[in-house]
């Protein structure tokens, strides 16, 4: 003889200590393939406790239970979830229908977790709740059904994945007597196609339409009579079964995991300032982060653009020790024959050597205080300056120490009239003439001479013989071959004037290191700057965790139903893993347009120094909040997924 449940001294308890209580005491009995039981009882006999150890929602504290062959004490979580999936169908009370799923898929719903194809999913649910009488219901929510077709939709769901084995706890408790005897004559229907009806009940006059009835009182077997004839064993249609090749598994699991994102968002939409409150901290976060590294990056843009505004790969010589040498005036080694000894190295692309003096500048009525620039040709390509007027001094200038001067954009202010031609005007620098031969661009930057300063340009030929006299230089700047590096030619160069001047009176600026120095601190504000915003986004994160762990306790219930129709723990994990990412990844998006938001009206309010994003930066800033998502979510999504299917199905 063929069965399948069998029960051997069943005991279970209750508590601990003195408040331990002996809900069933020594149950044995076995029930056949196509039988249909009732279990029947007062309330307090243990018969909803037997029927979930049947069910495999709750274990029993001593004896044996089988289901199908398998002893549920030696079968782990996931193996139960799969014996409830196989073998189990379960029609409760209160229906425990999702409120946020259609009719076909709550029906659809245990053959999510079997890994049915969503295509086959669909039709066999539709298929069984037209067999029901349902088939202009498939897309109605459970709230636009009655209390009859909720139920009937609670059957379906039980047949999805074949329900061999059909437990009913109270199926007409909730119902009229007109939906209620519906819902047994559908039963006796399944009982006669060949699946094995075990139904709990308190009322006699459904336990009559059963073949055998079993009574319970104070968790014994008080009596156990047929009272009518086993229906003879019959060949159930076959469920839909999935394919065990690996593609239809990866389409099972996909399908589970379409499922739980879809519950996830639904979660997420059904509280929708709650979510968004959650999310505060995480899109504040994100934007902070992303600001600091777009204002970071766009500082050390502008700091760099205004370094190369100096020259880029330029090594500036100066007499000295260093910045504030006070003996550097008096330092006179430095001349025109170092500049042409370094103008001869291969490492050096160009060479000028510099002299500067200050004086009064007249030009008609005006006497203005100004600097005057003794300069090579080549200094202008060295250090990047552009013409906005005429034409720069040549070597042949330099050679014939020309009385040419070009002026910078802000002598030019000062001395003529907007628009009008400086070209071969006189001016005279310590009554010396110089006649004007060009006129510079408009050069903003925030190292070098300052803004307000009034800086000529002459051969420093001219500057020396016919102006100051002197002998020597204070600087000489060359420009680094592209395919050198800046250390090393700092490197012989610094070498080379050593030996020509017997000591190192002399200090060097090298534009690169400047570079390298700036990006280097700019880089570690940013480093230190994020770090400090990231503390939101930990904050952020802790407010995930605790609504999670909310959400987890609010639908309690729900777990229990998923679980009881055949979720995996892993299953309920993934679902609350997935709506942690979720919130996370919005509040992420919606952390990187606020971002974007505020560099608009940056970019309004401040229009010489720009943001610069980077996508590689919202990237990262993305990823990271997925990850805290993963963090913060684990622990809500692991106090899920380790619920005992019993408890979760008994919270209100």
């Amino acid at each position: 003889m063929s069965y399948i449940i069998e029960l051997a001294g069943i005991n279970k308890f209750f508590g601990q200590g003195a408040g331990r209580v002996h809900v069933l005491k020594d149950v044995s009995f076995s029930v056949e393939h196509g039988d249909f039981v009732a279990i029947i009882g007062q309330s307090g006999s243990g018969k909803s406790t037997l029927m979930n150890i049947i069910g495999c929602l709750d274990t029993q504290t001593s004896g044996v239970c089988r289901i199908d062959g398998d002893n549920t004490a030696e079968l782990g979580p996931d193996q139960l979830a799969a014996l409830r999936s196989r073998s189990i169908g379960f029609i409760f009370q209160r229906y425990n229908l999702l409120p946020s799923l259609s009719a076909t898929e709550n029906t659809a719903l245990p053959a999510v977790y079997a890994g049915l194809a969503g295509t086959q999913r669909s039709a066999r649910a539709q298929q069984l709740l037209t067999d029901l009488g349902l088939g202009d219901k498939f897309v109605n929510l459970p709230t636009e059904l009655s209390g009859g077709q909720q139920q009937r939709v609670s059957i379906a769901r039980a047949l999805m994945n074949g329900g061999r084995l059909i437990l009913a706890d109270e199926p007409t408790g909730a119902l009229d007597s007109k939906s209620g005897e519906n819902v047994l004559q559908i039963l006796k229907e399944l009982n006669r196609r060949g699946h094995t009806i075990i139904i709990v009940t308190h009322d006699h006059n459904v336990a009559s339409h059963a073949g055998r009835i079993i009574e319970l009182h104070d968790g014994k077997v008080i009596a156990d009579q047929r009272t009518g004839p086993l229906a003879p064993a019959r060949e159930m249609a076959a469920a839909p079964q999935p394919s065990q090749a690996r593609h239809h598994r990866f389409v099972g699991r996909l399908a589970q995991f379409r499922e739980a994102f879809t519950m996830s968002v639904q979660a997420m939409l059904a509280h929708k300032l709650r979510s968004l409150l959650t999310m505060l901290g995480i899109i504040i976060g994100i934007a902070s982060v992303v600001s600091v590294v777009a204002l970071g990056t766009g500082s050390q843009q502008q700091i760099i653009a205004d370094i190369n505004a100096m020259g880029t790969n330029t090594i500036d010589i100066m007499r000295g020790s260093g910045f504030g040498d006070r003996r550097a005036g008096r330092i006179r080694t430095l001349t025109v024959a170092d500049a042409n000894i370094l103008g001869k190295q291969p490492y050096i692309a160009n060479v000028t050597p510099n002299t500067s003096n200050t004086g009064d500048l007249v030009y008609r009525n005006n006497t203005l205080s100004a600097m005057l620039n003794g300069v090579g040709e080549q200094y202008f390509e060295v250090k990047a300056l552009a013409m906005a007027q005429g034409r720069f001094f040549d070597h042949n200038d330099v050679r014939a120490t020309a009385s040419y001067a070009v002026i910078d954009h802000n002598t030019y202010s000062q001395l003529f009239s907007p628009g009008e031609d400086a070209l071969g005007k006189i001016i005279l620098f310590r009554q010396k003439p110089l006649r004007i031969i060009g006129v510079l661009k408009d050069q903003e930057r925030t190292f070098g001479p300052g803004s307000s300063n009034l800086n000529i340009y002459a051969p420093y030929t001219t500057v020396m013989r016919r102006i100051t006299g002197a002998k020597f230089i204070s600087s000489i700047t060359v420009k680094v071959n592209d395919h050198v590096m800046p250390l090393m030619a700092e490197k012989k160069l610094t070498e080379l004037l050593t030996a020509r001047h017997k000591k190192q009176d002399f200090f060097t600026i090298n534009t690169d290191s400047i570079r390298k120095t700036v990006e280097s601190t700019t880089g570690t504000l940013k480093l230190l700057i994020s770090g400090i915003a990231l503390i939101s986004l930990v904050v952020g994160g802790i407010g995930v965790m605790n609504i999670m762990l909310v959400s987890v306790t609010e639908r309690t219930r729900e777990i229990g139903v998923r679980m009881a129709v055949g979720a995996k723990q892993r299953n309920i994990m993934e679902q609350f893993l997935i709506e942690a990412v979720l919130i996370c990844m919005v509040g992420g998006l919606l952390g990187v347009g606020l971002s974007r938001l505020f560099g608009v009206v940056f970019g309004m309010l401040v229009s010489n120094f720009p943001m610069v994003y980077s996508t590689w930066a919202m990237v990262v800033a993305l990823v990271c909040s997925s990850v805290i998502g993963i963090i913060f979510g684990f622990v809500p999504a692991r106090n899920a997924a380790r619920l005992n299917p019993i408890d979760a199905l008994a919270r209100e």
